[in-house]
């Protein structure tokens, strides 16, 4: 097969199906209609003699021929697409940038006031949207250029990728002002308060904050869970208008605290610091606009040791 016998806009179809896995949201993301997918995708079919796709009950599976494609078809695109917006450098001041953060809920309640205060000043035409890493495959975004930094505890992000560290992590204990456990500040929690309150228990898939649950099983820390909720944003509510507890970032704890009527007591439990930091994937390490908000990002948020 020739080069000039492929029309690449099959291969861009071709990678967002990898990515998205469902013929409506490769179309929305496209900004193409679902038939015009689907055609692509049989036109595509026609060209290699293979399926590549077979409609699964979790989405489109790609066949052993589209695995092995995937690699290869995703470097080619990630490199076109370098050469064909390469910039001799990046003006924040005049740039009407769009850039796509992946983030937790953590992470927008955490960095985005001040990111976009920030910007507003230097880089007012900049654009910001945040994707949430369960929504899409993260590395295989990033790969492709759609996600541009990601911000986090994403022990996930490994070969292929960049790193820096932001800050450490601590967790502590936080419930409502005048709950039973609250002493002002004056003491931290013991065992035995921890283990006998009531608690609400965040399970954020696709981040690193299920070690805490780990660290407390190895201990043999036990708690009684009242409440298990997928993500963080619900939590001060929560907390605010019950008598549970629960375990959370410090960072996080001191942002929610005042708006929610909380208060937090440090850790019982002996557990580790994390790491939260920036990850940029290794091909757009050089690329002026991903330096410049990497540089941003850094100056604002990291811990200066």
């Amino acid at each position: 097969m020739e080069i000039n016998e492929i029309d690449l806009n099959l291969l861009v179809v071709f990678n967002q199906l990898l990515i998205e896995r469902r013929v409506s949201a490769a179309a929305e993301t496209l900004g193409l209609t679902q038939p015009a997918v689907s055609n692509a995708l049989a036109r595509l079919r026609r060209l290699l003699g293979d399926e590549l796709f077979l409609r699964t009950p979790g989405g489109m599976a790609p066949t052993p021929r589209a695995e092995m494609l995937a690699q290869p078809v995703a470097d080619a695109l990630a490199l076109i697409h370098g050469a064909m917006n390469q910039r001799i450098s990046f003006d924040p001041a005049t740039s009407q940038r769009s850039f796509n953060i992946g983030m937790s809920d953590i992470g927008e309640i955490y960095f985005l006031p001040t990111l976009m205060d920030a910007l507003k000043a230097q880089a007012p035409q900049v654009r910001i949207s945040t994707v949430r890493n369960t929504a899409v495959n993260l590395a295989d975004a990033m790969g492709a250029g759609q996600v541009d930094l990601a911000l986090g505890l994403l022990p996930q992000l490994k070969a292929g990728f960049l790193q820096r560290r932001l800050f450490p992590q601590g967790y502590v204990c936080v419930f409502r002002k005048g709950h039973a456990l609250d002493s002002g500040g004056k003491r931290r929690l013991t065992l035995a308060e921890f283990s006998a309150a009531d608690h609400v228990v965040v399970e954020a898939a696709g981040t690193g904050h299920g070690r805490v649950d780990e660290a407390l099983q190895r201990r043999n820390i036990h708690r009684t869970v009242r409440l298990r909720v997928p993500h963080f944003v619900a939590v001060g509510h929560i907390l605010s208008g019950t008598d549970m507890i629960a375990t959370l970032p410090q960072r996080l704890a001191e942002k929610i605290v005042e708006p929610f009527g909380l208060t937090w007591s440090k850790h019982p439990a002996p557990l580790p610091d994390t790491a939260i930091t920036m990850f940029w994937h290794a091909r757009y390490h050089q690329d002026p606009a991903n330096q410049w908000l990497r540089d941003f990002i850094y100056r604002m948020f990291a811990q200066k040791v």
